[in-house]
């Protein structure tokens, strides 16, 4: 049985008013700027800290920041939003995976908290458009896609470092 239309909850108008789009900061906030440098300016959250594990460090930031991204878009992202965003965790991603670079980078690019900025930018100037679910499908699969990229080059390097000194 369907809901009655006068008993369906209105869609949020603004970004603060939307639940779901306030989890999506707090968790951007814990993976890029949860933690503040003692006496300085400077923040950071646990992505780059995961980073620090060889190989599969990368993964679970890459699996949140799609289902962060995928959030987004069900709550009004457009198709230009979405493609900057993914290519923020693209980015991410491959600068990330390299070793000891990637975790300086990791430390100063904060792809999450670029994407909830560029969100509530949509937002701010009205173009809220509804549900970008024509776009979930793409994103899905080019996530997966990072991610099996990323765990090929961990592997390729891996072996490679292992062949070197066998």
């Amino acid at each position: 049985m369907t809901t009655p239309l006068a008993a369906r909850p209105l869609p949020a108008t603004t970004f603060d008013q939307d639940e779901r789009l306030r989890w999506v900061e707090r968790i951007s906030r814990l993976l890029d700027s949860q933690f503040q440098v003692p006496g300085t300016t400077w923040r950071f959250g646990i992505d780059p800290l995961m980073s620090l594990i060889p190989v599969v460090g990368g993964i679970p930031s890459l699996a949140i920041s799609g289902v962060l991204i995928l959030t987004m878009m069900r709550h009004g992202a457009s198709g230009n939003l979405v493609a900057r965003m993914v290519l923020n965790v693209l980015l991410d991603t491959i600068i990330g995976a390299i070793p000891v670079l990637g975790t300086i980078f990791d430390f100063t690019y904060k792809a999450n908290d670029r994407n909830v900025r560029l969100l509530r930018r949509h937002y701010a100037e009205g173009k809220y458009r509804g549900s970008g679910k024509g776009l979930i499908a793409l994103t899905l699969l080019v996530l997966i896609g990072i991610g099996g990229l990323a765990l090929w080059g961990g592997y390729w390097l891996f072996r490679s470092v292992w062949e070197y000194f066998q």
